[in-house]
């Protein structure tokens, strides 16, 4: 006889005490591989989704503060008289805050110009744009106590025509 272990008749062998026991253990813990698998799952994926939506929002708000100060830039120095620039330039910045899903609350324009007038052929215009983009999935109340905005900004700097007429 093997000490700490009995001897099984049926098979022969000393460790059938453990084995049997050792089956019994692994049956009742059958399916719970499977539910932890789903819950780790679950735990791990949930964060991940929300840092991917927020990477998504964050270059939205990026491209959306770059592509308005290119456009404002341009629709600036295209324009035929100073009344009807900064006007052209508001608007052609909404637009591309609009395309990337931002409203007028969410984007800020400003322009600075190098001469006076601001059309004087070769005057440099610096056009800047800033987008707050609002973390995704996050309530009202919790903005009001927390700032859960990051803040975008992006300058272009445009040259008036050097053979412009008029200005």
């Amino acid at each position: 006889m093997m000490s700490g272990r009995g001897w099984d008749r049926h098979t022969g062998s000393a460790a059938s005490g453990a084995v049997s026991g050792a089956t019994r253990n692994a049956a009742a813990q059958e399916g719970s591989a499977l539910v932890e698998f789903v819950f780790l799952g679950v735990l791990l994926l949930v964060p991940l989704i929300y840092l991917t939506l927020m990477v998504a929002r964050v270059q939205a708000g990026s491209y959306a503060a770059a592509q308005a100060a290119r456009e404002a830039g341009r629709a600036f120095v295209t324009s035929d008289t100073e009344d009807a620039a900064a006007a052209r330039a508001r608007a052609a910045a909404m637009i591309a805050f609009a395309d990337q899903g931002f409203t007028a609350e969410n984007g800020t324009l400003t322009i600075t110009c190098a001469a006076s007038p601001c059309l004087t052929p070769d005057a440099r215009i610096d056009v800047t744009t800033q987008v707050t983009v609002p973390l995704p999935l996050i309530p009202s109340l919790a903005r009001d106590v927390i700032p859960l905005e990051i803040p975008v900004s992006a300058t272009q700097v445009v040259t008036v025509d050097r053979f412009r007429a008029g200005g």
